[in-house]
C-alpha cells in the first residue's frame, strides 16, 4: 500500500516583517480617577493600588480588585496603560493639595474661566472648597450653588453652554430610578456634564470613621434626613454637627471614592480645550 507523500513545510523566514506588539498610551493613575477596566467590564472609580493591580469601587460600592496590564483599562473611551507615577527624588517632599495634587508654590489665581461647576447646596460647595479649593484656584473654576435641581434644563439653558464655556453638574443621590437621574438623563448636551455620587447627601460621603461613628444610620423615606441623622445621633442641630463634619476633613482620602471621582471627573471636563 502506497502511504502519502508528506509535503516538506516551508522554510521558515527569520528575517522576515515582524508583526509589532500593539502600544497604548500610558496615563498616570489616582485615587478617585473612574476608569474601566476592559477585560472584566468593571466600570469604578480607583480606590487603591497594591502588587500590580488596583481596586476599583463601582457605583454600587462594590470593590473589585483588578490586574494592571498594557491598555487593559478605557479612560474617556480610549484604551489605555495606567501607570503608578513615581516623583523624582527632588520633588519627594514637595507639599501636596488637599486633593493630592502637588501644590504650586506662589502661583497667582487664575483669571476665572468663563466654564463653571454647579453643585447642590452650601454643603457640598464648602466641602469640594476645602479639598479642591486650591486646584480650582489654580485652573480658574468658579464653583456655584444650584439650591436644588428641580429645574436643571432652566438653569442650564440660562448658562447658554458652548466650547469654552462648559458646564459641570455635580448632583447627590445620583442612582437609578431617582429625581436627580431623570434630571440628569434630561441634558443632552456636548458641553455639559452632570454626574454625582449615590449618597443621599454629601455628609454621607464622607467617611464615618473621620467622623468618629460606626456608620451613617438609615433614616426612613419621607424624613429630613438631616435632621433624622443628628436626632439618632444625638449631635444637636445640622448647622452645629455640619461644622464637625468638614472639620474632620483634610483631604480626599476621607471621602468615599464615587465622590472623588465625581469632582476629579467634572474638574477635567471644564478644564479641557475647546
Amino acid at each position: 500500500m502506497d502511504r502519502p507523500r508528506r509535503l516538506a513545510p516551508e522554510p521558515l523566514d527569520v528575517d522576515g516583517p515582524r508583526r509589532r506588539p500593539r502600544t497604548f498610551p500610558t496615563l498616570s493613575v489616582r485615587p478617585g480617577m473612574v476608569v474601566e477596566h476592559r477585560p472584566s467590564g468593571v466600570t469604578g472609580a480607583v480606590v487603591s493600588l497594591a502588587h500590580g493591580g488596583l481596586t476599583l469601587r463601582d457605583r454600587h460600592g462594590r470593590d473589585h480588585l483588578v490586574r494592571m496590564a498594557p491598555g487593559a483599562f478605557l479612560v474617556d473611551g480610549r484604551p489605555v496603560t495606567l501607570v503608578v507615577e513615581r516623583a523624582a527624588p527632588a520633588d519627594r517632599t514637595a507639599a501636596v493639595t488637599a486633593s493630592g495634587s502637588i501644590a504650586v508654590e506662589g502661583a497667582p489665581a487664575r483669571i476665572a474661566r468663563a466654564s463653571r461647576i454647579l453643585v447642590e447646596g452650601i454643603h457640598d460647595a464648602e466641602l469640594v472648597e476645602k479639598v479642591w479649593g486650591d486646584d480650582l484656584r489654580i485652573e480658574g473654576v468658579v464653583v456655584e450653588r444650584l439650591d436644588g435641581m428641580d429645574d436643571l434644563m432652566a438653569v442650564v439653558r440660562t448658562f447658554g453652554p458652548r466650547p469654552g464655556r462648559r458646564l459641570g453638574v455635580l448632583l447627590d443621590h445620583l442612582v437609578p430610578g431617582s429625581k436627580e437621574q431623570r434630571a440628569a438623563d434630561a441634558v443632552d448636551h456636548p458641553d455639559v456634564l452632570v454626574t454625582g455620587h449615590p449618597y443621599v447627601d454629601v455628609w454621607q460621603a464622607v467617611r464615618p470613621s473621620v467622623v468618629g461613628i460606626d456608620a451613617w444610620p438609615d433614616v426612613p423615606k419621607g424624613e429630613v434626613w438631616k435632621d433624622g441623622v443628628c436626632r439618632r445621633l444625638g449631635v444637636g442641630d445640622p448647622s452645629t454637627f455640619w461644622r464637625r463634619i468638614l472639620g474632620s476633613v483634610s483631604s480626599y482620602r476621607d471621602l468615599e471614592a464615587p465622590l472623588v471621582g465625581a469632582v476629579e471627573q467634572l474638574i477635567d471636563f471644564v478644564t479641557a480645550e475647546a
